[in-house]
């Protein structure tokens, strides 16, 4: 045998081998995890939830989970097999936990009322102690306690926001909070308030379950505050605007609990938002990875990518990806950061893109279109959920 044809031989054996090792890999980095999505709209009739495969992302078993009225929004808790839900029973406005059973099913565990109107928003604190919700119409802020298995309990606080901007006098006459969260040492919690062009922070009473008012953050007048996200390293503020579909971003100085406005970044260039008849922007996401920021748009239909610069807060415009839905008011990333879901609320659909690790650019596979009636709300959830030591004090 000759000496090329014996290194032909070797690179080939050694191609297979790699591959091999390869296929294993990805087979042990493999996972099935349950997603839930909230609806809402005339043919929404519940919650909804499905099973996902990491690693291929195929969508399978979509089906009804829960009947309830409109559960607009969901979230987890942080240590528990728990799922929340803003819905109604009776239309009356409620909060609803829900226990996660091993196989993805859920069951009712108690419902509270809000003693307000509709939920718009739910997020559980970090050390599971209590959740807040956002009311839009009614305007207000809600805290309520959560007993150690995850239960709900009665209302602990409301709190009605004052005010308006009046740029926008068709959204902006009244308070409208739209979002709550916390910031990532669980010692304030942060709302943006479209009505107010503001966002607002409340200084956290654990031990009371309750909020008290800390500082405010000013938008550009108009723009409109939706959603928010902290960068990973915890430096930066990325506040979505609904109206002028911008993205403001502020530096974080968690040592006094407030921000300063470093940019704002359009989310869609005034070309694109000239060719259609009406813009929103809906949701803001971090990758996992702290170097890719996500925007959905709606009336445009897609998702706005950005390149995050950790140093200096900076967003770099990457692409623009259409759904192949329609009105994105959701978008959702898988925990391992190699999957992005959007939720077409008036398509009745769900689509999942492939994210580049490299580029944060998202890819369509032929057929990851799934159906899903009226999604507004995308949530996802390791099966294998163990309680965390709490070390948020």
């Amino acid at each position: 045998m000759s000496n090329r044809m014996a290194k032909a031989i070797y690179k080939n054996l050694l191609f297979c081998v790699i591959n091999l090792l390869l296929i294993f890999s990805s087979k042990s980095n493999a996972e099935t995890i349950s997603v839930y999505f909230g609806t809402a709209g005339d043919s929404a009739d519940g919650i909804y939830s499905a099973s996902f495969d990491t690693a291929t992302g195929l969508l399978t078993d979509i089906n009804q989970a829960h009947t309830i009225e409109a559960p607009r929004f969901l979230t987890i808790h942080p240590k528990k097999n728990v799922l929340y839900s803003v819905a109604k029973i009776s239309n009356q406005p409620v909060v609803a936990a829900f226990n996660i059973h091993k196989n993805g099913n859920i069951e009712l565990l108690n419902t509270v009322p809000i003693d307000d109107t509709d939920g718009t928003h739910v997020a559980v604190h970090p050390t599971g102690a209590f959740l807040l919700t956002a009311q839009y119409s009614g305007g207000s802020v809600g805290v309520f306690p959560l007993d150690t298995s995850g239960r709900l309990m009665q209302r602990s606080q409301l709190i009605k926001h004052v005010g308006a901007a009046m740029v926008n006098t068709d959204r902006q006459s009244s308070p409208h909070p739209h979002w709550v969260g916390f910031s990532p040492d669980g010692k304030y919690a942060f709302v943006p308030d479209l009505g107010l062009d503001q966002i607002l922070i409340y200084k956290i009473n654990i031990s009371e379950s309750t909020l008290i008012e800390h500082a405010r953050l000013n938008t550009a007048p108009g723009a409109g505050p939706r959603h928010m996200r902290f960068s990973i390293n915890g430096k930066y503020i990325y506040v979505l605007n609904e109206l002028n579909l911008t993205i403001a971003t502020y530096d974080y100085h968690p040592e006094k609990g407030t921000a300063d406005l470093i940019a704002n970044t359009n989310t869609l260039d005034n070309e694109t938002k000239d060719k259609e008849l009406f813009n929103s922007a809906s949701e803001i996401l971090v990758h996992p990875s702290g170097n890719y920021v996500y925007s959905g748009n709606r009336g445009n239909d897609s998702v706005s990518v950005f390149r995050a610069n950790d140093q200096n807060g900076s967003l770099k415009a990457i692409e623009v990806e259409p759904i192949r839905g329609a009105w994105p008011r959701s978008i959702g990333i898988a925990p391992n950061g190699q999957w992005l879901f959007a939720a077409g609320m008036h398509s009745n659909t769900v689509a999942i893109f492939s994210i580049n690790q490299n580029t944060g650019e998202l890819s369509f596979p032929k057929g990851s279109i799934y159906s899903v009636p009226e999604p507004v709300s995308i949530v996802f959830h390791q099966n294998d959920l163990t309680e965390q030591e709490d070390h948020l004090k």
